[in-house]
């Protein structure tokens, strides 16, 4: 028997959702608040001419082959190694910290042993790991935590090291060799021609179709018989019964720079403990488009506008499994991705699980 699915929300959840159950013969219908697809990975030309993302930067990387290939279908690929810069006292040092980092700011000439010993001595060992401020200090101490952590997460989440779940400093290597790539996954690539292009190929389908600047409140009586999908936020969904989920927000601060061939050495410049914004991303470092000018964009974290970052603490935690408790009861809805399970997911990883989720509704309904 097929099967009509309302899915909500045009980014990799549902996208990847909907690609996979057209194949499989089931109708898909597809509904975004915004007015375009692709969800936050969604780019577009600027008003200069320069391919741009306007939701911060999107870099891909993967260790998933299935993943990969399975996006691959809907893409070139052009190679990109995204490299970080970190400015600390008016100078740039490689971000996650690394032999070069330890050389250059201390005005050292490690060997990449000595670095290891270097860090063996200052970290400040802790037995038991419970926040961001653990794991920073029990990998590399106290002035590097200051000068490359502390700042940055206070702006980033509006809270200090302490006061944030473990996981998310985790999230950031420290090495002893001169490895200055950002990630180390072994697929590392960016779509040749954007991330817009891939999502239209995604759900070019004749089972999918698409209803923009559509609010799941306005058409959930519409499509009362069908299975939702549903990649939004979870409390919202259930009308935050138990209060709202904590989210932190992004405001973008665009800008064109006309002959200026290349604002910044690297893709992404961080500024742990200057400016109001946490960082500045300079985008044809990115997408490897010539042009004259430039374009960058300054990032700069608040507590409100669009749910980005489910902020991970103990407690946010806990409510969020009052929720799921709920979600478990909806058998005729799927919450996949970033908002709808509060998860710090990478794009990949919500591209994994919308593919394990749409199996998993495949089997399911093979079953019936």
């Amino acid at each position: 028997m097929k099967h009509h699915v309302l899915i909500v929300g045009a980014g990799f959840a549902g996208a990847s959702v909907a690609r996979v159950l057209a194949e499989a013969g089931h109708r898909c219908h597809i509904i975004d608040k915004r007015s375009h697809i692709g969800g936050n990975a969604y780019d577009h030309v600027d008003g200069a001419g320069v391919l741009i993302h306007p939701y911060g930067p999107h870099i891909f990387h993967t260790n998933s082959k299935r993943v990969f290939e399975f996006l691959s279908r809907f893409t070139d690929w052009r190679f990109y190694e995204h490299r970080v810069l970190a400015q600390v006292n008016g100078k740039l040092y490689p971000i996650p910290i690394n032999r070069t980092t330890l050389n250059q700011l201390y005005g050292l000439n490690l060997t990449e042993e000595q670095a290891k010993e270097y860090l063996e001595k200052v970290r400040e060992p802790r037995d038991t790991i419970r926040t961001s401020e653990d794991v920073v200090l029990n990998s590399v101490g106290k002035d590097l935590c200051e000068k490359f952590f502390r700042g940055y997460t206070r702006k980033q989440w509006g809270l200090d090291l302490s006061e944030l779940s473990a996981g998310v400093a985790a999230r950031i290597p420290t090495r002893t060799n001169d490895d200055d790539r950002y990630f180390t996954d072994t697929y590392q690539f960016m779509p040749a021609q954007g991330y817009g292009q891939m999502f239209r190929r995604m759900l070019d389908h004749p089972l999918i179709s698409i209803e923009l600047e559509t609010d799941f409140a306005q058409v959930r009586d519409r499509f009362s018989g069908a299975h939702v999908v549903y990649t939004g936020p979870i409390d919202a969904y259930f009308n935050h019964c138990y209060g709202k989920l904590p989210y932190r927000s992004l405001r973008f601060e665009h800008e064109h720079l006309p002959d200026v061939p290349q604002f910044q050495a690297v893709g992404t410049v961080n500024y742990p403990n200057d400016h109001a914004y946490t960082r500045i991303t300079e985008f044809k470092h990115l997408t490897g488009q010539t042009h004259t000018g430039t374009s960058i964009v300054r990032e700069y974290p608040q507590a409100e506008g669009d749910p980005y970052y489910p902020i991970p603490r103990p407690e946010n935690e806990a409510l969020y499994k009052k929720y799921a408790e709920l979600a478990d009861k909806e058998e005729t809805v799927t919450f996949i991705g970033r908002l709808a399970q509060y998860r710090y997911y990478n794009m990949d990883q919500v591209v994994a699980a919308a593919l394990k989720a749409a199996e998993d509704l495949l089997a399911r309904w093979n079953q019936e």
